[in-house]
């Protein structure tokens, strides 16, 4: 497996692309429970390959990805080649940015000494869908990019 087991709600809302998919396999309603009760281990392979197809086609998707901590924010455009990424640290814990109060901090304060900005761009590996992945993994969130282009215009590096 290349990616991850979708978890069981995932697999429960995408019930009719799972039956598609084995169709396309030409594996019937009963074929499927007599593989799931006589073979499981095919059954845990099919699990996975078509976890592999929803993460693929998932990931080609990514344009823009946000990880917010306490005391920083990461924020990833996905590009063709190139991932660019906007960080923000608080130079001391004077907020948590995950809550409601420690975001309206941070606007308050966006132009203060209190915060630090980075800016960087990285080449992908050669695997540009596992790199998105990895960054999802350690806890990032697909978005729609309000936030990155938020910030990309306030520090005038539209690119």
């Amino acid at each position: 497996m290349k990616y991850a087991r979708l978890t069981k709600e995932q697999f429960e809302e995408l019930h009719h692309e799972f039956i598609n998919f084995l169709a396309t396999q030409s594996i019937t309603a009963e074929e499927w429970e007599d593989i799931k009760k006589n073979k499981p281990e095919a059954a845990e392979q099919e699990l996975d390959v078509f976890s592999d197809l929803v993460w693929f086609g998932v990931l080609s998707k990514v344009e823009y990805l946000e990880h917010i901590s306490a005391n920083q924010i990461h924020l990833f455009k996905c590009r063709e080649k190139d991932m660019h990424l906007i960080a923000l640290k608080l130079k001391e814990n004077k907020a948590d940015l995950t809550t409601k109060e420690g975001f309206q901090w941070l606007r308050d304060n966006l132009l203060s000494d209190d915060i630090e900005f980075f800016n960087a761009k990285k080449d992908y590996s050669e695997d540009k869908h596992q790199d998105i992945f990895k960054i999802i993994q350690q806890g990032a969130n697909i978005t729609k990019g309000e936030l990155f282009q938020y910030f990309e215009t306030l520090l005038g590096q539209n690119n």
